[in-house]
């Protein structure tokens, strides 16, 4: 099963890349292709891309960049961060699937729910209130990371060395992974709360790799197909990441797997903390909005 997944990766990266190529060379044929310097570009998809195989979500650096810089235009932003990443994604994916066990049950049921939660789940969730997920969500991965660091100061039992999920926790993973995919198709990075959810289930915290990887590599290439076709992101950018993203997806494999899990723990407990900082900023950020509006 799993060579069925792999090989079904494989063959959507290929396609994808196919289309992607396809359409940069018909940009640069015709001059529309985009401005700036394609290293330059390339450069910070290999640094963001470093940190995505870390744990650290790649989107946030690349947005921040990109913003701070002027690089990219923000109507092209969203399509921009998913058609670029989805290479280096899936190649992330096909590493720690490789390199890192998990027992076949757990996994698959966790990358179909995954899924799943994509395709089925989105259309609930798209109607929450989002300001209420994320602050949700920043308490709750809060609540995980201080879990995490009690357990490390051995003031408090958490966590494990577990790679499967049974009965209750199977459950239990499989819905939150569902709430996931769905939260993905309205920009909540899958990364971090996968991470707290396998560690607070009492799985050691390297398992989540494979886990979260392998959930979007199986989601972004069809999803950001959508974004090529519409033209809807940087063609220029998403080449230059694809490629040195790719490079640096390489080097940070290496790195992690070569990290103690100790290490390995408190990088997870300082990504969550990051995420959980980051859903607080977005819900102020829409209180403001909101706000305005309601002052205009």
């Amino acid at each position: 099963m799993l060579k069925i997944v792999l090989l079904f990766m494989v063959a959507s990266s290929i396609w994808y890349s196919f289309i992607l190529i396809k359409d940069y060379i018909k940009k640069k044929k015709e001059g529309t292709l985009e401005e700036g310097s394609f290293i330059k570009l390339g450069l910070i998809g290999m640094l963001a891309n470093f940190f995505d195989t870390l744990g650290i979500g790649s989107f946030a650096i690349e947005t921040s960049l990109f913003k701070n810089f002027k690089l990219i235009e923000d109507k092209k932003l969203p399509g921009t961060l998913n058609v670029a990443n989805t290479i280096p994604t899936i190649l992330e994916a096909l590493i720690f699937m490789t390199v890192i066990k998990v027992e076949p049950v757990t996994l698959f049921s966790m990358l179909a729910a995954a899924v799943l939660g994509a395709v089925v789940g989105a259309k609930v969730v798209s109607k929450f209130d989002e300001k209420t997920i994320q602050i949700s969500m920043g308490l709750a991965l809060l609540a995980v990371a201080a879990l995490m660091v009690a357990g490390q100061l051995k003031l408090f039992p958490v966590g494990g060395n577990e790679t499967a999920l049974t009965g209750v926790k199977l459950i239990i993973g499989l819905a939150g992974n569902f709430l996931f995919g769905a939260l993905m198709t309205i920009g909540i990075g899958l990364y971090a709360p996968c991470m707290a959810l396998v560690f607070a289930l009492g799985m050691g915290p390297q398992v989540a790799f494979p886990i979260m990887m392998g959930s979007c590599a199986l989601l972004m290439p069809f999803s950001s197909y959508q974004f090529i076709k519409n033209g809807a992101y940087s063609t220029k950018a998403s080449v230059a990441i694809a490629i040195l993203g790719s490079i640096g997806v390489l080097i940070a494999a290496y790195v992690v797997k070569s990290l103690p899990l100790d290490i390995l723990k408190w990088v997870v407990a300082c990504v969550i903390v990051y995420t959980s900082f980051i859903m607080f900023k977005s819900s102020k950020a829409n209180s403001k909005k909101q706000s305005d509006v309601y002052t205009a």
